[in-house]
């Protein structure tokens, strides 16, 4: 729905963004666009820009809060004049980037991620960022069937988060863990399972990290491993490559 900006400068001008569909993967392009109806006068409009954003869970010692995070910022026009009255539509086409968060599995949204796009426009020497329209991120093949594999394997979803900071290999300002309870083969080892995706155009790194269980003179704490998938390695390679990480992180401590 058309929503009105710059009330307080009595521009009038209405804006709306339509997203030919919000179901994505990382590597694909968004395809939408921007319409706008000019208001009671002409207007000079300096520029049209579509972030992409999501919702970051920010630590500052003990507390937790959480922030908006644009990690792409494309723009859709220039500068041009639009005439009172006058209905336009920008057309535009965005790259998905490779790490962008998954934020929905099999068509259904993902519990606890929160990911869109803002359209921002430039008015009167100043800025309109509209509301955030939801987008739906799917798995690459690879991930799909990487979370179908815990899943056989007896592991529980619990939730999905964004967390501030950036790993090694990572260009983004945060990253996603997808948390879940461990399976009956590995309870005896560690109670709950994070997993996180470093995906790049032809591969992606797969970081695991588990509270593993302490013994009778041994204290809990984490344990990690890190291992790289290709696009194109055999379902039964990547899925192996899964267990022998979690069998690692099952014997002793891993680094990454």
């Amino acid at each position: 729905m058309f929503r009105k900006l710059m009330a307080a400068l009595g521009a009038g001008v209405e804006v709306d963004t339509v997203l030919r569909d919000p179901h994505v993967r990382p590597g694909e392009t968004l395809h939408g666009e921007v319409r706008f109806r000019g208001g009671s006068s002409d207007h000079k409009v300096d520029g049209i820009t579509v972030d992409f954003t999501a919702v970051v869970e920010v630590e500052h010692g003990d507390q937790e809060h959480h922030a908006t995070y644009s990690f792409l910022r494309a723009p859709v026009s220039g500068p041009f004049d639009l005439r009172a009255g006058e209905a336009r539509a920008l057309p535009f086409a965005i790259p998905v980037p490779w790490e962008t968060p998954v934020s929905a599995v099999g068509g259904r949204p993902l519990p606890g991620m929160r990911l869109g796009v803002a359209t921002e426009l430039a008015l009167a020497g100043a800025l309109d960022k509209g509301d955030l329209d939801p987008l739906y991120v799917n798995p690459l093949p690879a991930q799909d069937h990487l979370l179908g594999a815990l899943v056989r394997m007896g592991f529980h979803f619990k939730r999905a988060d964004l967390e501030r900071g950036t790993l090694r290999g990572s260009t983004m300002p945060f990253y996603q863990e997808i948390e879940y309870h461990a399976g009956p083969e590995w309870r005896r080892h560690f109670s709950e399972l994070e997993l996180t995706f470093i995906a790049g155009p032809h591969s992606m790194d797969v970081i695991l990290e588990a509270d593993k269980r302490g013994g009778f003179l041994t204290s809990s704490h984490d344990v990690y491993n890190r291992f790289r998938v290709g696009y194109g390695d055999h379902p039964g390679t990547v899925e192996q490559a899964l267990r022998d990480g979690l069998a690692a992180m099952a014997r002793h401590r891993g680094w990454f």
